[in-house]
């Protein structure tokens, strides 16, 4: 039940946020709506290697050899996020949790404030879709040593929105 309220929430943040996107993603089809404007439908799918590994450098893209221009309050969020994972110090699990919800939630403002578009957005996306992954994954840590690896990853993947993104 929890799962299926997380992806209705995920799903619903990305169609307000991002209401006009052309990028296809592989946890992500994107549908033509008889309005002219595409719609997410989140598959079910894991946070796996793939997403824990930052493979999604492979798969973004630069503007022409230059950072993408990104909206203010993405920034800010990307900002937000990264200077959260860096000041907390989680001790146990249920610390891992509680990151994780703070996380989520400010992941869920820069989605919805989401005014990029066009190929910025879409690559955008390619960034944020392992980031959704590894904070669901963050609140469904079991142990210490998975909450300390999967918040690397988070923090390695904040870290590289600046490589694309100014």
């Amino acid at each position: 039940m929890k799962k299926t309220i997380l992806s209705l929430t995920i799903l619903s943040a990305l169609l307000i946020g991002c209401k006009e996107t052309k990028h296809k993603h592989e946890s992500a089809d994107i549908v033509e709506s008889t309005e002219g404007t595409h719609e997410h439908q989140m598959e079910e799918m894991p946070a796996d290697a793939h997403s824990m590994s930052n493979a999604w450098v492979n798969e973004i893209n630069l503007n022409n050899g230059n950072k993408w221009e990104a909206n203010l309050e993405t920034t800010e969020g990307v900002d937000k996020m990264l200077n959260m994972v860096k000041s907390s110090e989680p001790k146990t699990v249920e610390e891992y949790h509680t990151l994780a919800s703070i996380l989520n939630e400010e992941k869920n403002i820069v989605v919805k404030k989401c005014t990029m578009k066009g190929p910025s957005h879409d690559n955008l996306h390619v960034f944020l879709h392992p980031l959704i992954d590894k904070i669901e994954a963050l609140g469904k840590v079991t142990t210490t040593d998975e909450g300390s690896e999967t918040m690397a990853s988070i923090k390695e993947n904040l870290e590289g929105y600046y490589n694309y993104f100014k």
